[in-house]
């Protein structure tokens, strides 16, 4: 064999070489981005206590979107620029709580129903006042996708706008284990299942202003607002508990408090034995 033959088979061969590395490399990345997507929407163990990892999923469809062009309108017993701010309980509270939720996060729910009791009875006791923030990026997400969330969002508006309790009991009622869906399931964009919901509190049952609010959508642009400030606050899922800055964890220290016993010590941590 000649010395150029030679040469050239073996440039041949390094070609050969550097075009498999780079399909592999192209594979591995591949596998990498599948990989992530996944990760991203996949249910995350609701015994954990792990929401969900997002990023930029509280966008208003473009614009337009869900809300079109409808008004910001303000529930009543809010404060805040857009009324951004609900805030339950004692105000001469000196401690504030505040806690991310998304209505159709089943972590939520498992929160709720593990430990919202306990919440809602340190809140009468005045141990302090808490800060619900009401998201909506499970609409977003590549589950199905759908409103339930921005449209769950907007009825607990019309609820605040009767009372605060009204708003405490009713998001009792959309997490409690009879009602709350599926995450996948996006039975919260209904109006009517909304309302038939809402029968189960008192304040809210056949109150025909809450219903009209509800299937005119009144508060559906305040719930586009209130989902922007899951982004904007960087918080990574829900739940999420803070005091301040400093987010409240459980016993792995990375996750929610979500059992009742980790809520309760994860308070006592934080805002000192309860008296």
């Amino acid at each position: 064999m000649s010395n150029r033959n030679n040469q050239q088979n073996k440039q041949a061969a390094r070609e050969r070489l550097r075009a498999e590395r780079e399909r592999q490399a192209k594979r591995d990345k591949t596998r990498r981005q599948l990989f992530v997507a996944g990760a991203i929407v996949a249910v995350l163990a609701i015994a954990g206590g792990v929401g969900y990892a997002v990023t930029n999923m509280n966008d208003d469809k473009g614009g337009g979107g869900w809300a079109g062009d409808k008004p910001l309108v303000k529930p009543a017993n809010t404060t805040g620029e857009n009324g951004d701010e609900i805030v339950i309980g004692d105000a001469k509270a000196k401690e504030t709580l505040t806690v991310y939720e998304d209505p159709r996060c089943p972590s939520c729910a498992a929160f709720e129903n593990a430990s919202g009791d306990q919440l809602r009875q340190d809140v009468k006791d005045g141990r302090y006042k808490v800060r619900f923030v009401m998201v909506n990026f499970i609409d977003d997400m590549g589950m199905g996708g759908g409103t339930g969330s921005k449209n769950a969002v907007s009825a607990l508006g019309a609820a605040l706008n009767v009372s605060p309790d009204a708003f405490v009991a009713y998001k009792e009622a959309l997490y409690s284990p009879k009602n709350h869906p599926d995450e996948r399931d996006d039975a919260f964009a209904k109006d009517a299942r909304l309302i038939e919901i809402a029968q189960q509190v008192p304040a809210l049952k056949g109150n025909k202003d809450f219903e009209k609010a509800v299937n005119e959508g009144t508060y559906d642009k305040w719930a586009v607002e209130m989902g922007k400030l899951f982004q904007k606050n960087k918080i990574e899922g829900t739940p999420s508990l803070l005091h301040g800055d400093k987010k409240l964890t459980g016993p792995d220290g990375k996750n929610p408090p979500m059992a009742k016993p980790n809520f309760i010590a994860a308070i006592d941590k934080e805002f000192g034995p309860k008296k």
